[in-house]
């Protein structure tokens, strides 16, 4: 196996987790090979010397623009450096050059500023950080922007909401290059997820909410998604959220732009897809670990909602059976 170049841009005002999320993901894949280590990391300044993240971290890059050396992945993240006119230019111009020599082109959040640009993206379907998809797609209206996808895959060019969906896309990245199994325990050590493969949408669905919400229901959905085998019901909601039964169901459409049942629903099923696909637990038990009543109510609304049956989308998407 020949070993991976993964350059990682570097700036003065970087996000922070932006470079050390892919960072660790690739180093940890690297802790856990067995004999040759598949991924050399190196970050890549725009200039020479060192840069300062926006949290205050002082970083050197081992390398510069120009003396990066043949990359496989080229990693781009966000902050407000990489918007700064002079940087922009000067990356981009480098990055059309080189774009055609680098297999995979990734943008983490607002890394998506020094990739629009080129024109590499037009007509492609791509997401970055909720706050600034509108501003992106008002800028590069040629650009098809989804924004509540986690991470998007759309031919050599993959686009990542923000921050920590760096991590999401890494371990993505891990997987197409190594294996789920590989992945996975990549994602054991970090402590987080695994999703489900690179290419298909991913979406966190109390986060997206939540963003919609100011008032006592901002912290309901995040609430609602750790606690799915509990009592769901109307009336169990709204003494949660502190307001009569009566006005619940007016106030959450407004806050969610859905019904109580139909939102929850939504988390549920949310959860036993990721449950089909990384465990081995009988469709009963994750029907069970994700709040329905029974297995064929839970049958019902999967079928209902994807299109596809519980054993039929394990069967597509499980990685016990991709890594067979």
């Amino acid at each position: 196996m020949n070993q991976r170049n993964i350059g990682i841009l570097g700036f003065d005002d970087i996000t922070a987790l932006d470079i050390a999320g892919p960072a660790d993901v690739f180093a940890t894949a690297c802790e856990l090979a067995k004999g040759e280590k598949p991924y050399r990391v190196i970050v890549i300044g725009v200039t020479g010397g060192t840069f300062t993240s926006d949290a205050g971290l002082v970083l050197s890059p081992e390398r510069t623009l120009r003396t990066a050396p043949a990359l496989d992945t080229l990693i781009i993240p966000g902050g407000s450096g990489l918007r700064e006119p002079r940087t922009n230019a000067l990356f981009c111009s480098w990055l059309k050059r080189r774009a055609p020599r680098i297999r995979r082109v990734v943008s983490v959040c607002t890394g998506i500023y020094g990739l629009a640009p080129t024109g590499l993206l037009d007509g492609r379907r791509v997401t970055t950080h909720w706050n600034f998809a509108a501003d992106v797609a008002r800028r590069f209206p040629r650009l098809r922007v989804e924004p509540d996808s986690i991470y998007i895959k759309d031919g050599p060019f993959y686009t990542a909401a923000g921050v920590t969906a760096g991590i999401d896309l890494s371990l993505a990245l891990v997987q197409e290059d190594l294996g789920p199994q590989a992945a996975l325990a990549v994602a054991r050590m970090l402590v987080v997820y695994m999703k489900r493969p690179g290419g298909q949408e991913q979406f966190s669905e109390p986060l997206r909410f939540q963003t919609r919400s100011s008032d006592r229901f901002s912290e309901l959905a995040a609430w609602m998604a750790g606690h799915l085998a509990d009592d769901l019901s109307v009336d169990a909601l709204a003494r949660r959220a502190g307001v009569c039964t009566r006005h619940f169901s007016r106030r959450f459409g407004r806050a969610f732009g859905s019904t109580p049942a139909a939102f929850v629903e939504g988390l549920r099923l949310n959860e036993a897809r990721r449950l089909l696909s990384s465990e081995d637990a009988s469709i009963e038990g994750v029907a069970e670990a994700a709040g329905f009543a029974s297995a064929d109510s839970f049958r019902r609304a999967f079928e209902r909602r994807f299109g596809i049956t519980p054993t039929g989308y394990r069967g597509r998407f499980s990685l016990r059976e991709a890594a067979s």
